[in-house]
Formats: structure tokens, C-alpha cells, sequence
């Protein structure tokens, strides 16, 4: 059974009780990300995320770790481009001080000023180790090309240029200027009574509020094609091709989902059949969807040798030309669906997973769905609805290329002919 509640303040809570489950997850997602920065506040969503567990005016940070570990629980957080999340996870009898420990990061967060210099200085850390991974630092660098001059485009992590001008003032601005009660979701999943639930939250988050909201508008991307290849010092290349993808709340997302599964999305996918399986020519490689609020992206990555990356390049556009010409089969549709029916159902027995579909839907859609209007969906698709997504998608003109590595760029070629 699923509950949701308003709060005075505008703040939502949403919650489903799985009475065979042993723990509880509770999740307070602010509809804020770093698409929301301005550019002289670059990573300042993320940053944020770091200094509400850096003591608060009843508690050190030593002190939220130690009660949160007396307990045998999970207290974290993460940020992504659209959202920024303070999540717990303990047993049922745990769920008041899970509660009492958020509550007081969120309401009562310091914010030192010698904690953000000390902090600023894990992030720009953090930020190296990315740069040290070629696999991330592909994709990173695979988005700024694609979504240039757009918020989306930009780091998640900023640089430590821009963490740099991050100092408690602009921290205290960027909070009342962005954390609105109506755009924060509390969404609880697992074992917990509502008759307890609810006013215990309703006591400990009814009075939020903020003074001076004034959010950036969100600007819907324009996607720029690009064909970079960097050249460094890597073992391999590491390569991401991607088309414009679809919003989350597209009509055709479930269409997507379906293609990604067929197309590179688990090992029995065409890419991962044709490029390792068959050939030998990669460890990695796979395709996923990105949904955004107003946008998307599809892409694709591999990792392989500097002697095997054009031959990896040429069967990808190879795979995305067959998609588009003849779509997949009705066998590869059947077992796509039962594949990712199964994938939902399993992450069902996970209350961290049930927590963060709750929030996710009431942030996209304002309400849930059951579990059977989610499976409906996957069903409802056809092999038409995948020959459309496929047709929109996979547009020549559309279509980048970024690639990190030992290779020349004119030993790579672009997506000519597709």
C-alpha cells in the first residue's frame, strides 16, 4: 500500500509499506542538481552534498558516524544533474534516530568555514580520481561536447577553479534560493507502521521553509554534434558515441528501454554478442538511455585496444545502421520484456530500490504507479513503437563521437552512411 501526504510547507511525502521486508529506507530528494547552478556556482549541488554531514550544532561529523554505525545502518547521500539526495537505511525499530539523524544534518547543518576549505579539498581529490578513470572521464568529457552551453553539459563534481569562489555565503544563498519545501520528496519504503510514520515526519520537517526562492529555469538541450578524439596515455581507447535520447516522461520510454536491452544492454545484447563474445575486440562495452527532465541521451561506450578501436567504431555504427534499417526481431522483443519485467520485479525485494521509485515518479510524474501499470507498459510496446524510437534516434546528423586514448583521430571515422 502506498500513502502520500502533503505537507503545510508544500513538502511531499510518499510511502510504501512491504511488511516482509526487515529494513526501511527513507529518502529526502531536493528537486535541485547541478543543471540548476549558475555557472560561478559549478559544483556547488554536489559540494553541498558533502558539507550536511560535516557536523551540525548538536552533533560533530564523528558523532553522526558512530550513531548511525551503533545502529547497523546506511546514512549517505548523492547528487546528479537533476536532484540531490540524503538517504538512510536501518531496521524498523531504527527508524526514529534515522529520522532524528537527517533530519538534523538537513535542519542544522554548520556549514564551517573551516570544514568547507578541508572539504573543498576531498571534492578537488574526488575530481582527480575521476580524471584517473578513463571510463568515467570519457563520459564526462562526452557530455560537455554534446550539451555545450548548456547547465546539463557541465560536471556534476565543477572544478577546482570553480570550487574555489565556494564559500559559506554563497552556500547559505544557493540553499534559500533553491531548497523549496514544494520541490523536496520524502519518500519511505519497507517496514514501518503510517500511524507512527507520518507524524513523526510531519513533526520533524513540517516546519521547513525558505524565504528567497528564485530557481534557474531549467533550458531544454540542444545537442551539438561532435566528433573529438583526445589523444593520452592509455592502455586503451575508450570510446562513447551517443544520439539525442527521450525525456523521462516520454510517451516511448518503456520503446527505449527495450531497444537499449536488445541493442547493448546486458550480455546477451547484439554489441556485447558481435564486439566480445564473437570477436574478442573488448571487455566493456554497452549501451544505456540518460532520461532527463526535458531531454535525453543514448549511448554507447567501449573499451579496447588502439589496434581494435576503428574496427570497434565501424561495427557500432555498423549495429546502429541494422537497428534503424530492420529493427529487432519478434523473439528479441518477448525475451527483452520478460528481461527487464524480471529486472523490476527482483529490485521490488530491495526497499532502497522501491524508496528511490517512489521519489522518482512523484518528482516526473506527481504520482506513482503500481507495479502492474509499470509491467502494462512494457507490454504494450510493439516492434512498430521500436522501429520509431530507432528511426528518431539514430539520424546521422545527430550522432557524436568522443574517444580518449592512444589513437590518432584520423583512424576513426564518424557515422557517415548511416
Amino acid at each position: 500500500m502506498i500513502r502520500k501526504v502533503v505537507l503545510e510547507n508544500g513538502m511531499r511525502i510518499v510511502a510504501e509499506r512491504m511488511p516482509s521486508a526487515k529494513s526501511v529506507s527513507i529518502g529526502l530528494w531536493v528537486n535541485v542538481g547541478s543543471r540548476d547552478e549558475d555557472a560561478h556556482e559549478h559544483g556547488i549541488s554536489h559540494f553541498l552534498e558533502h558539507m550536511f554531514f560535516k557536523g551540525t550544532t548538536r552533533r560533530t561529523a564523528g558523532e553522526i558516524a558512530q550513531e548511525i554505525d551503533a545502529i547497523g545502518g546506511e546514512l549517505n547521500a548523492f547528487t546528479s544533474r537533476e536532484n540531490t539526495t540524503f538517504y538512510a537505511k536501518v531496521l524498523e525499530d531504527h527508524l526514529p534516530k534515522a529520522v532524528e539523524l537527517l533530519s538534523d544534518n538537513f535542519h542544522h547543518s554548520k556549514f564551517d568555514r573551516r570544514d568547507i576549505d578541508k572539504e573543498r579539498q576531498v571534492v578537488i581529490e574526488e575530481i582527480r580520481m575521476v580524471d584517473d578513470d578513463p571510463e568515467d572521464l570519457v563520459h564526462t568529457l562526452h557530455i560537455e561536447d554534446m550539451l555545450k552551453g548548456n547547465p546539463l553539459g557541465r560536471t556534476i563534481l565543477g572544478t577546482p577553479e570553480t570550487l574555489a569562489t565556494i564559500d559559506r555565503k554563497k552556500i547559505m544563498s544557493f540553499l534559500e534560493r533553491t531548497y523549496d519545501p514544494k520541490q523536496i520528496v520524502i519518500a519511505v519504503a519497507g517496514r514501518f507502521e503510517f500511524n507512527t510514520l507520518i507524524p513523526l515526519l510531519q513533526k520533524t520537517f513540517e516546519k521547513y521553509e525558505r524565504n528567497n526562492i528564485r530557481s534557474i529555469p531549467r533550458v531544454a538541450p540542444e545537442m551539438t554534434p561532435q566528433f573529438q578524439v583526445r589523444k593520452r596515455k592509455f592502455e586503451q581507447e575508450h570510446i562513447c558515441i551517443s544520439t539525442p535520447g527521450l525525456g523521462i516522461t516520454h510517451p516511448q520510454r518503456e520503446a527505449l528501454h527495450i531497444l537499449n536491452t536488445v541493442m547493448g544492454g546486458g550480455v546477451s545484447s547484439h554489441l556485447f554478442q558481435e564486439v566480445r563474445e564473437q570477436r574478442g575486440l573488448a571487455y566493456s562495452i554497452y549501451s544505456t538511455p540518460s532520461f532527463y527532465q526535458d531531454g535525453g541521451l543514448f549511448t554507447i561506450y567501449a573499451g579496447t585496444g588502439a589496434k581494435s578501436a576503428p574496427k570497434v567504431v565501424e561495427l557500432i555504427f555498423k549495429e546502429i545502421k541494422k537497428m534503424k534499417e530492420k529493427g529487432i526481431t519478434a523473439d528479441e522483443l518477448k525475451k527483452a520484456k520478460e528481461h527487464i519485467k524480471g529486472s523490476i520485479l527482483l529490485s521490488t525485494e530491495s526497499t532502497g530500490s522501491r524508496m528511490g521509485r517512489l521519489a522518482k515518479d512523484e518528482l516526473a510524474f506527481g504520482r506513482q504507479f503500481k507495479l502492474e501499470d509499470v509491467i502494462a507498459g512494457i507490454n504494450r510496446v510493439t516492434l512498430k513503437s521500436i522501429q520509431e524510437v530507432a528511426n528518431t534516434l539514430f539520424n546521422s546528423k545527430k550522432i557524436s563521437l568522443t574517444a580518449i586514448g592512444p589513437v590518432e583521430a584520423h583512424a576513426l571515422h564518424g557515422p557517415s552512411g548511416l
